[in-house]
C-alpha cells in the first residue's frame, strides 16, 4: 500500500495558477496532492448568481456589523456583498501589517478554487513591449523571456480556458485564440466610431477579452448574460480552476485534493538541497502534518507563496528559503488604478440595455507605444463602458409625488466610464517581510507590506483622468467628470513581483522556467514571478507560465535532473 503522505508533486494552493498545475502535472503521470488553506466548495449550495436581492436576510445590503468586525479590508472589495462575501477571507483570522501611512489593500479568498471564483476575467496577452521594458529602460532585471517563448503557451491555455474578444492587429496587444466577442451596446458603438474620427488608429475601443465562454467549449456552456459572475457560475460558463482545471485533474484520477490545509512551510533537505515537501496545519484539528513530493509548485498568491517561503528558513537560507538573492519579497507591484472620467451620452433614448452582459469595454495602451510621453513611462488601459441609469438615480434628484416616481421606473440617459489600470514600475522598496509579533487563527507569523506608489504611478493616474475626460469630449459628452482617486495599492487585486524570474541568481529569485535556483524542484508559478507588472491584467500570463514550467519540470524529472 502506498504511502498516503507522500505523492510525486505537492502543488500549494487552488486558484487560477494552482488549478493549472494540478491539471498539467495530473495528465503528464504525476500523482499530485493539492492543498488548499480554506473549505471545500459545493457549486450547486454555494453559488448564489440567481437568488434575488429580496430574498437575501440584508436585501443584498450584507450584515453591516460582522462586516465591519470580521472583513474590514474584505468588504471594500466591490464582489464582497452578501451574496459573495463567503468566498473572502476573515481579516481577524488572517491579519497582517502595513506602515501607517503607506496602507495596502490585501483582497483574499481561501476555498477550493481561491481567487479564480470572484476574478474579473479580464485576458490579456503581453507583448515585448513588455517583455523588453525593463531592459529598455534600465529599471530593475531583464525579463529572461520573451514574447516567443510564451506565446505557444497562450496558445494553449487559451485553447482550454475560452477566451472571447476580438482581433485587432495590434502590436502592444496580441490576438489571442478567441472565441466569438461579446457584442459593445449602442452607446459604445457609438463612442467607438466616433474616437476613430478624432484618433484614427491611434486610440482604439474594443470589447474587453473575458475568460467567459460565447458558445458551448470543452463540455462547458455558453454564458446566459446572468451577470454577478463573482457569486460563482452554475453553468461553468466562466473560467476558474473549481469550473474547468480542477476536474480535469480530478479526471485522471491521479490528484488528491486536501482542504482545510493550511501550509507552514517547505521542508528542505541541506543534504540534497532539494525540497522534501510541506509541512501543512489542518485548519480544523490544528494538527501538524508533513506530506512529502520530489516536486514542489508554490500557487499560493504571490504575498502567500513568500510567507510560506520566509517561514522555511533555515541555517543556510536564514531570510527565506531560496533567498540567495535577497530579493524574496520585494519588488512587490500592484496595477494603479482610481484614474478616469465618466460622462452623459446623449442619444439612443430608445435603446434599452438587454441582458446584464459580463464584460465592458477595453481600450489597449496607447501611451508610450510609439512616442515617448514626457512625463512618465509605460502606460496604461481603460476599462469601462456605457449603461443606462436606473431608478436609483433618484437617490441624489430632488422630486416628489407620482410623477416623480413614474419618471424614475423609466431608464435615465446613457452615461459612458473610463477607468484606467496602470503599469507599477517594480522596486526593491517595495517589499514585504514577516512579522514574527503578529500570528494569524493558527499561530503562523503573518506579512508586514511596505508599498506606496512613485511619482511615475502618480503622474499615470493624472494622465488617466485627463485623457479620459479629452476623449469624452471630443464624443460629444456632456457632464463629464473627471476623478483621480488616492486608492492604495492592493485595490486592482493584481499583486505581482515578489519572488522574481531572472538570468543571475544573485539578482533574482527564479529561473525562465519559474524554478528556484538555490532548490531545484522547487517552482512558484503565481503573481510572484513577475518581473514588471504591464498595465493589461496578468493572469492569463500566470496561466500560461504555469502550463511552460509544468511541462519543463516533467521533463527535467524524466531525465533524473530534479
Amino acid at each position: 500500500m502506498s504511502d498516503p503522505h507522500t505523492f510525486d508533486a505537492i502543488v500549494v494552493g487552488s486558484g487560477i495558477t494552482g488549478g493549472w498545475a494540478a491539471k498539467e502535472l495530473t495528465e503528464k503521470g504525476l500523482k499530485t496532492l493539492v492543498l488548499e488553506a480554506g473549505r471545500n466548495i459545493v457549486p450547486e449550495e454555494d453559488y448564489v448568481e440567481h437568488v434575488p436581492q429580496w430574498e437575501m436576510k440584508f436585501r443584498g445590503m450584507g450584515d453591516r456589523q460582522k462586516l465591519a468586525v470580521d472583513q474590514p479590508i474584505q468588504s471594500t472589495c466591490y464582489a464582497c456583498d452578501e451574496w459573495s462575501s463567503k468566498f473572502f477571507i476573515s481579516d481577524q483570522e488572517n491579519p497582517y501589517t502595513t506602515d501607517p501611512d503607506k496602507p495596502f489593500r490585501w483582497i483574499r479568498g481561501r476555498q477550493v478554487g481561491g481567487r479564480s471564483i470572484t476574478w474579473g476575467r479580464q485576458s490579456y496577452r503581453w507583448s515585448d513591449l513588455d517583455f523588453e521594458a525593463n531592459l529598455r529602460e534600465g529599471i530593475a532585471v531583464d525579463w529572461p523571456i520573451r514574447y516567443a517563448d510564451i506565446a505557444p503557451w497562450y496558445d494553449y491555455v487559451e485553447g482550454f480556458a475560452g477566451i472571447s474578444g476580438e482581433a485587432l492587429g495590434l502590436a502592444q496587444l496580441p490576438d489571442s485564440k478567441f472565441l466569438p466577442p461579446m457584442e459593445l451596446n449602442c452607446t459604445e458603438r457609438f463612442v467607438r466610431s466616433e474616437l476613430a474620427k478624432h484618433f484614427g488608429g491611434e486610440r482604439v475601443l474594443t470589447i474587453g477579452r473575458a475568460a467567459i465562454l460565447t458558445q458551448d467549449h470543452g463540455g462547458r456552456a455558453a454564458c446566459h448574460y446572468c451577470g454577478p459572475c463573482e457569486r460563482g457560475c452554475i453553468t461553468r460558463s466562466y473560467f476558474s480552476s473549481l469550473n474547468a482545471t480542477l476536474p480535469a485533474a480530478e479526471k485522471t484520477g491521479r490528484m488528491t485534493l486536501r482542504p482545510f490545509s493550511v501550509v507552514h512551510s517547505v521542508i528542505f533537505d541541506a543534504k540534497t538541497r532539494r525540497a522534501a515537501g510541506v509541512s501543512v496545519i489542518d485548519s480544523k484539528t490544528k494538527a501538524s502534518i508533513e506530506f512529502r513530493a520530489k516536486v514542489v509548485f508554490l500557487c499560493a498568491s504571490a504575498l502567500e507563496s513568500v510567507r510560506i517561503l520566509f517561514n522555511s528558513a533555515t541555517p543556510e537560507f536564514s531570510n527565506g528559503l531560496a533567498n540567495s538573492s535577497g530579493e524574496l519579497g520585494h519588488n512587490l507591484m500592484d496595477h494603479v488604478t482610481a484614474g478616469g472620467a465618466t460622462a452623459l451620452i446623449p442619444g439612443n433614448e430608445d435603446r434599452p440595455e438587454l441582458g446584464r452582459r459580463p464584460n465592458g469595454i477595453y481600450m489597449p495602451r496607447f501611451r508610450n507605444v510609439k512616442s515617448k510621453h514626457p512625463d512618465f513611462l509605460r502606460g496604461y488601459g481603460f476599462q469601462g463602458g456605457a449603461h443606462r441609469e436606473r431608478w436609483n438615480r433618484g437617490i441624489t434628484q430632488t422630486g416628489f409625488g407620482s410623477d416623480f416616481k413614474k419618471s424614475l421606473s423609466k431608464p435615465g440617459p446613457w452615461r459612458f466610464s473610463f477607468g484606467g489600470f496602470g503599469e507599477c514600475l517594480p522596486n526593491h522598496d517595495n517589499y514585504v517581510e514577516l512579522d514574527k509579533a503578529k500570528v494569524d487563527a493558527w499561530g503562523i507569523p503573518t506579512l508586514k507590506i511596505h508599498s506606496g506608489w512613485s511619482e511615475n504611478e502618480l503622474a499615470l493616474r493624472k494622465d488617466m483622468a485627463i485623457s479620459a475626460a479629452e476623449m469624452l469630449a471630443a464624443v460629444g459628452g456632456r457632464e463629464i467628470e473627471p476623478f483621480e482617486r488616492n486608492d492604495p495599492p492592493g485595490f486592482a487585486i493584481h499583486e505581482m513581483g515578489t519572488a522574481r524570474m531572472g538570468r543571475d541568481p544573485k539578482t533574482s529569485v527564479l529561473n525562465s522556467f519559474n524554478q528556484s535556483h538555490d532548490v531545484k524542484n522547487l517552482f512558484i508559478t503565481d503573481g510572484g514571478a513577475m518581473v514588471s507588472s504591464s498595465c493589461v491584467n496578468p493572469s492569463l500570463t500566470y496561466m500560461a507560465l504555469t502550463a511552460r514550467a509544468c511541462d519543463y519540470a516533467v521533463r527535467q524529472m524524466k531525465k533524473g535532473e530534479l
